[in-house]
């Protein structure tokens, strides 16, 4: 696979998929555009198994946000193809997204958390100019307390945002930097300059920032 954002996805190969070799034009264009595109450094890719019974053609990858050693945030991309269309879709593509971290505890108790963790991703595709219909997800935060032989461990909670859209522009590589800047966010991360960089997130309590950084995801 192509470097993405300094990161040659490790495994060999474009990605995980199903059939590209006699796969429709249009899906293998699709394929090369999320292979060529660059992220910002701290994203790392991977090839992953995609699912073979949503779609005739389909592509997935896994992302992870690693500084310093440390994975602040995961996450899982598949591009779904159906010549013929979904009537769900209205499109034959679609974009099906996993992204999870675990937030600091100032974080965790905003009442509003859900409602912006959607907005990060609307934004984040605004950001990137990248078109999109029939979006769909989950915002999920799940909170850990540890008790026995894992009672000195601090309590966790863990944002999961579980998304789905329908490209509307065939500029699969813009949706693919907007999910990236989505882990990036979850993360913690600050925005990245440029002319893409993704605004401030805004909901309606305010201005809700992300702290700069934060400890590393248990497993």
């Amino acid at each position: 696979m192509a470097a993405v954002g300094g990161h040659p996805a490790q495994g060999g190969g474009a990605g995980g998929g199903t059939g590209r070799e006699a796969a429709p034009s249009e899906f293998r264009a699709a394929v090369e555009a999320l292979s060529e595109a660059r992220l910002r450094p701290e994203i790392v890719l991977s090839p992953a198994p995609a699912p073979r019974r949503l779609a005739p053609h389909s592509f997935a990858l896994t992302a992870s946000v690693e500084v310093d050693g440390e994975e602040l945030a995961d996450g899982r991309l598949v591009l779904l193809h159906d010549p013929d269309g979904q009537e769900a879709w209205n499109g034959d593509f679609r974009v099906v997204t996993m992204t999870r971290a675990e937030l600091e505890p100032e974080m965790a108790g905003d009442p509003m958390l859900s409602e912006v963790g959607w907005a990060w991703l609307l934004d984040a595709l605004q950001a990137h100019g990248a078109g999109y219909a029939e979006p769909s997800g989950t915002v999920s935060l799940s909170a850990s307390q540890y008790f026995g032989g894992l009672a000195d461990r601090p309590s966790s909670t863990e944002i999961e945002i579980r998304a789905s859209w329908t490209p509307a522009d065939g500029r699969f590589e813009r949706h693919l930097a907007a999910w990236g800047d989505l882990l990036c966010t979850s993360a913690g991360l600050p925005p990245a300059s440029g002319p893409h960089a993704p605004a401030e997130v805004t909901s309606l309590g305010g201005v809700v920032p992300m702290p700069a950084r934060r400890r590393p995801r248990s497993h």
